[in-house]
């Protein structure tokens, strides 16, 4: 079998458009993620029950069902219950930022857990209310802690993203079906693609241990 390296040249552009396709859908979802999931984290620790057993329940639910299936509901349910039929990229946002969410909240609360109790005490008794300290003191010595998960889910979702090439959404992995469908070319254009994912995750990776020494550094002085 030879290796057809004319045909990765000539494809190498088109997954290179799908790959900045792919990185745009994973920055948004992990960015809507971290919104959703800082609240819903924060909410876990409430001491209102009817707030914790909803955040509960919205974590439980989405770590314990398929990313896939939670796109097929957000693209093919979800238009039954409204009646209006909703566009491949906001369903591929929404389901993944959502999915992203669930995991992020566990992440922030075990990060918002990890600080000692006395740093909010302290906070109070400085004439603080509960949020100003959660907001200046707990929070920011959290997110240097939970840096590395974070890194971690997204790249999750980087490589997680592939799944909504299901509901014809054009990123990378959907722009190597197409040209694989169009050439046949089954062997040359996965092993590009699987290059182009590792050369993301690997880029990220580096990122993240940078931040991380970074943050380290700024704590020494």
């Amino acid at each position: 079998m030879n290796f057809d390296f004319d045909l990765v040249v000539k494809s190498f552009p088109l997954l290179l458009l799908g790959a900045g396709v792919t990185i745009q859908i994973t920055a948004l979802s992990v960015g809507f993620g971290l919104l959703i999931g800082m609240f819903v984290g924060i909410a876990r620790l409430s001491k209102v029950k009817l707030v914790k057993f909803l955040a509960t329940v919205y974590v439980d639910f989405i770590r314990g069902t398929p990313l896939l299936v939670q796109i097929f509901l957000i693209y093919f349910a979800l238009p039954m219950i409204i009646g209006q039929r909703i566009d491949p990229f906001i369903a591929a946002i929404t389901a993944c930022s959502v999915n992203s969410g669930a995991y992020v909240a566990e992440i922030f609360r075990a990060g918002i857990q990890s600080i000692d109790k006395g740093q909010m005490e302290a906070g109070r008794s400085l004439g603080m209310t509960w949020t100003q300290t959660m907001r200046f003191i707990i929070l920011p010595q959290a997110f240097k802690r939970i840096i590395p998960p974070l890194g971690n889910e997204f790249i999750a979702m980087l490589k997680d993203s592939s799944l909504v090439s299901v509901i014809g959404f054009e990123e990378l992995t959907r722009r190597g079906q197409l040209i694989i469908a169009r050439t046949y070319g089954s062997f040359e254009i996965w092993l590009t693609v699987a290059f182009i994912y590792l050369v993301m995750t690997l880029t990220i990776s580096r990122l993240v241990d940078y931040l991380e020494r970074r943050y380290k550094i700024d704590d020494k002085h």
